[in-house]
C-alpha cells in the first residue's frame, strides 16, 4: 500500500466517524424543526436593512480590498517623474517574487520529442521536458519550413480553460506558424495531457472544470505558503528555456500570448521573465476594482496572498515589465469588465509616455463576448509581426482541426503514461519538511506557544474586536423550562452577527458559545444538545457566523465550487492579507465578552462542531475568558489536509494560508492548557496520522491527569453523547 493509500484510507475512517457522531447527535428521537419554528427564530426576518445578509461575506471582504486598492490608486496617480516610474518598478519587482513564492532551481529540461509531424510548409514535434524533476510537460513546437537566416522569432503559446489544453487553439497556432513564427504550445497544469486528478473509471478528471482542479491543488499550495501561481509561471520561464535550446529560434525575438486563461498565464510570465520581448494576453485584464464589484475573484492561480493588500493590482503586471512592448486584448461584453480594461490600460499608458515608448503599448478591442475574435487575432499577428521584426500579412485564415497529430503521450495523459510528481506530490514534500521544523519547535519549546500564537494572530489576519456593541433584541420563543430569544449585534464590519440566546428559568452563571457550520438553527429544535445544556443550567449563544446561516453563504460562487464550498471567497480573503477564520474567531470573541458583559454570565465555554473546530480554537487561543472548549467531528490538523490527496473541501474557509510548519490546530489545542479539553468524534483510536497530532496535545496535558482535564473518544466508541459532556461540563 502506497502512503496516498494509505492516507485516503485513514481519511476515510475519520470522515465515517464524522457521520457516526452526526448520528448520534441527530438521531430520530429529536425532531427537526418546523417551518413554523425555524421562521420564528431567523433574526434577520422582516428587517429590509438585512435583506442581503446571506452576502455579507463577501460585501466585507470586498469592502476592504477597495480600502486597500484605493490607496494604491492613489499612489500610483501621484508619480510624476520616470525616475519615481522606474523605482516602482524595482519595487514591484521584489514584491511580485516574494508573492509568488521561491521558484525551484533550474534542472535539467530532458527533452524528449515523441513524434515528428510534417505539414504543408511546416512541421510539428510533439514533445515532453521536465519543469521540475519528474514534473512533466506536454507540448507541440510548430516550426515553418522556411527559416530566414536559419532562425525565427518564436511565440510561447497559454492554453486557456480548455480541457484539451492547447489542442483547442489551433487556428491561432498554425496561423502563426504559418507567417514564420515557431510556436511553442504547452499543456497547463490541470489540462490537456496534464489532469492532476486523472480518473482511469471515466478517462477524465474527477472534477467538471479545469479550473476546480486548479483551485483544489492550489488551496494546499497556499496553506504552505506558496502560490499555484509559481508553478504556472516556472512551466512557462522553463518552456522559454526550452525555446532557447533551439538553434532554430532567435534567442532576442521572443513573444508571448494567449487568451482567457491563457492570458492570465502569458500576463504572469512575461512579468516574470525578461527574455520575452513582447506579449500580448487575450481575455483577461481588468483591474481589482471593477473584478470585485463584478464576477469576483478567479480560480487559484490567478491569485497572490496578500496581493491587494501589499496595494498591487493587475495593471502591476504590465507596469513592471515597461518599456517592452506589451498588446492588451480585450472584448467589450468580456466576463472580465472591460471598463477595468480601459483604466488599466490608461494607467500602463502613463509609464510608456514617461519612458518616450508611446506606441509600444496599445489596447486593441472588439464587440463580442469573453472570446477570440477574427480582429484581435489580426491585431495579435500585426504586433507580433512589427515588434518582433517579421512582416508579413497578418490576415487571419481558416485552419482545418488537426484531430489526433496533436498527441504527446501513448495513452492521452501523463498520469497513465509516465506517472511523474504532480502538484499535490510536490507540494507534499515542500510541507513534509515545513512539518519537520515545527516539530523541532515543539521539542525545543514545550509548553511555549506565544510564538506560535503570535504567528497564528497575524498569519489568520484576525482583529481583536473594539468594543462590545449592544445587541438588539427581536423577539423570543417560550419552551418549557427556558426561554429562547433573538438578538443581532454588529460583527467586525458593518455586518451584523444574528445569534439565538437560551436562557434557562434558573441561572447558573455559567455560559456556552455553540458554533455549527450550518448556522444557528442545528441544535436549536426541542430535545436537541442546545437544549440539554439549558437543563443543566446553562445560557447558550448560538450564531450565525458570517458566512453560516442567514448571513451566507451567499451567491457568490466563483469558478471553484467544489462540493457547495467557494475557494473563491478564501481566495478573497487570502488578497487581502485575512482569513475567513480569523474573521469568524474576532467575532466568537466579541461574542465570549457580550456573554460575560450584557447577560451575566461568569464563566464561558465553547462547543464547535465539524468545520468550525478552527474557529473556536483559534478563538480560545486567543481569548483567555472561553474556560473549556470541546470539539466534535472537527480536522484534526491543516498538516491532515495537504497531506490527503482527496481531502474535505468544506474545511477550506476555516484554514490559514502559510500556516503549515508554523503553527496548527494542535498547537492551539495544546496551548489551552490547563483549561479542559474535549475532543469527541475526530477520528479513529488507530489512525497514526490522528495520533500523531494528538500527540502534540497530550504532550502538553500529561502535567495534570488526561482523565481530569483532557478526553479524546472516537468517533466510533461515541455511544451516548450526553455522557461525554457531562464529563466536561463536571468538576
Amino acid at each position: 500500500m502506497t502512503t496516498i493509500d494509505f492516507i485516503f484510507k485513514r481519511l476515510s475512517i475519520l470522515i465515517k466517524s464524522v457521520v457516526l457522531l452526526f448520528v448520534a447527535i441527530l438521531s430520530a428521537t429529536v425532531p427537526a424543526l418546523s417551518q413554523k419554528e425555524f421562521d420564528d427564530i431567523r433574526g434577520t426576518r422582516h428587517w429590509m436593512m438585512f435583506s442581503d445578509a446571506p452576502n455579507s461575506l463577501y460585501h466585507h471582504l470586498a469592502g476592504q480590498a477597495y480600502t486597500f486598492l484605493k490607496k494604491r490608486g492613489n499612489k500610483v496617480a501621484s508619480i510624476r517623474s520616470l525616475d519615481e516610474w522606474k523605482g516602482r518598478q524595482q519595487w514591484l519587482r521584489q514584491e511580485l517574487k516574494r508573492m509568488a513564492g521561491p521558484f525551484p532551481e533550474r534542472t535539467p529540461l530532458n527533452p524528449v520529442v515523441i513524434k515528428v509531424i510534417q505539414k504543408d510548409g511546416y512541421r510539428i514535434e510533439n514533445i515532453i521536458y521536465e519543469s521540475q524533476p519528474r514534473f512533466y510537460i506536454t507540448a507541440s513546437l510548430f516550426i515553418p519550413a522556411v527559416l530566414k537566416n536559419g532562425k525565427a522569432p518564436a511565440i510561447l503559446y497559454c492554453s486557456g480553460h480548455s480541457e484539451n489544453g492547447y489542442r483547442a487553439y489551433q487556428g491561432v497556432l498554425v496561423n502563426l506558424v504559418r507567417k514564420g513564427f515557431i510556436v511553442l504550445a504547452f499543456d497547463p497544469l490541470g489540462q490537456g495531457e496534464r489532469l492532476q486528478y486523472f480518473d482511469p473509471a471515466t478517462g477524465r478528471s474527477r472534477f467538471q472544470y479545469p479550473s476546480y482542479e486548479h483551485s483544489y491543488a492550489g488551496a494546499q499550495v497556499f496553506l504552505t505558503g506558496r502560490s499555484l501561481a509559481a508553478y504556472f509561471i516556472w512551466d512557462g520561464i522553463r518552456s522559454v528555456d526550452y525555446l532557447l535550446s533551439r538553434k532554430e529560434v532567435d534567442g532576442n525575438r521572443i513573444g508571448i500570448t494567449g487568451r482567457s486563461g491563457g492570458g492570465t498565464q502569458s500576463a504572469l510570465i512575461a512579468a516574470f521573465d525578461e527574455r520575452i520581448k513582447a506579449a500580448a494576453p487575450e481575455n483577461y485584464f481588468t483591474n481589482f476594482t471593477r473584478l470585485y464589484e463584478s464576477m469576483g475573484p478567479q480560480d487559484a492561480e490567478q491569485n497572490f496572498v496578500g496581493a491587494i493588500a501589499g496595494e498591487l493590482d493587475m495593471a502591476d503586471l504590465l507596469l513592471v515589465r515597461a518599456p517592452k512592448p506589451a498588446l492588451m486584448i480585450t472584448t467589450s461584453r468580456d466576463m472580465f469588465p472591460v471598463q477595468g480594461a480601459i483604466e488599466t490600460a490608461r494607467e500602463v499608458s502613463r509609464l510608456y509616455r514617461a519612458y518616450g515608448r508611446d506606441s509600444a503599448f496599445y489596447c486593441v478591442s472588439d464587440d463580442a463576448p469573453h472570446a477570440s475574435t477574427k480582429k484581435n487575432r489580426e491585431a495579435m499577428y500585426a504586433f507580433f509581426q512589427k515588434y518582433l521584426d517579421n512582416p508579413g500579412d497578418s490576415a487571419d485564415e481558416p485552419v482545418e482541426p488537426l484531430k489526433e497529430d496533436l498527441r504527446v503521450t501513448k495513452t492521452g495523459q501523463l498520469y497513465t503514461s509516465l506517472k511523474g510528481a504532480t502538484v499535490f506530490s510536490l507540494n507534499q514534500s515542500t510541507a513534509e519538511a515545513q512539518m519537520r521544523s515545527l516539530e523541532n519547535k515543539r521539542k525545543c519549546e514545550p509548553g511555549n506557544f506565544t510564538e506560535r500564537i503570535r504567528s497564528a494572530r497575524i498569519l489568520s489576519g484576525y482583529r481583536p474586536p473594539a468594543e462590545t456593541d449592544t445587541p438588539v433584541f427581536i423577539g423570543r420563543v417560550q419552551r418549557q423550562g427556558y426561554v429562547m430569544e433573538k438578538y443581532f449585534v454588529k460583527g467586525e464590519g458593518t455586518y451584523v452577527i444574528p445569534y439565538l440566546l437560551l436562557k434557562p428559568d434558573a441561572t447558573t452563571g455559567r455560559a456556552l458559545i455553540c458554533l455549527s457550520p450550518e448556522g444557528k438553527t442545528h441544535g436549536a429544535e426541542k430535545g436537541g444538545v442546545m437544549e440539554w445544556f439549558v437543563r443543566q443550567g446553562f445560557t447558550v449563544l448560538a450564531p450565525d457566523l458570517i458566512g453560516t446561516g442567514e448571513m451566507g453563504p451567499g451567491i457568490f460562487k466563483g469558478d471553484s465550487y467544489i462540493d457547495s464550498i467557494s475557494y473563491n471567497s478564501w481566495f478573497s480573503s487570502l488578497l487581502i492579507g485575512r482569513s475567513i477564520v480569523g474573521i469568524r474567531a474576532g467575532d466568537v470573541v466579541k461574542l465570549t465578552a457580550l456573554l460575560k458583559t450584557a447577560y451575566n454570565n461568569n464563566t464561558v465555554y465553547g462547543l464547535a462542531e465539524g468545520a468550525m473546530a478552527p474557529v473556536l480554537l483559534h478563538a480560545a487561543a486567543f481569548d483567555q475568558h472561553i474556560r473549556r472548549v470541546a470539539l466534535t467531528g472537527a480536522c484534526s490538523s491543516y498538516r491532515a489536509m495537504v497531506m490527503s490527496s482527496d481531502y474535505d473541501p468544506r474545511l477550506l474557509q476555516n484554514a490559514v494560508a502559510g500556516s503549515i510548519g508554523v503553527y496548527d490546530l494542535p498547537d492551539l489545542a495544546a496551548s489551552l492548557f490547563p483549561r479542559k479539553l474535549l475532543l469527541a468524534g475526530t477520528g479513529a483510536a488507530d489512525d497514526p496520522a490522528f495520533e500523531q497530532d494528538i500527540s502534540v496535545i497530550k504532550a502538553v496535558y500529561k502535567k495534570a491527569s488526561s482523565s481530569r482535564l483532557f478526553r479524546v473518544v472516537p468517533g466510533e466508541r461515541i455511544a451516548d453523547q450526553k455522557k461525554v459532556f457531562s464529563w466536561w461540563i463536571g468538576d
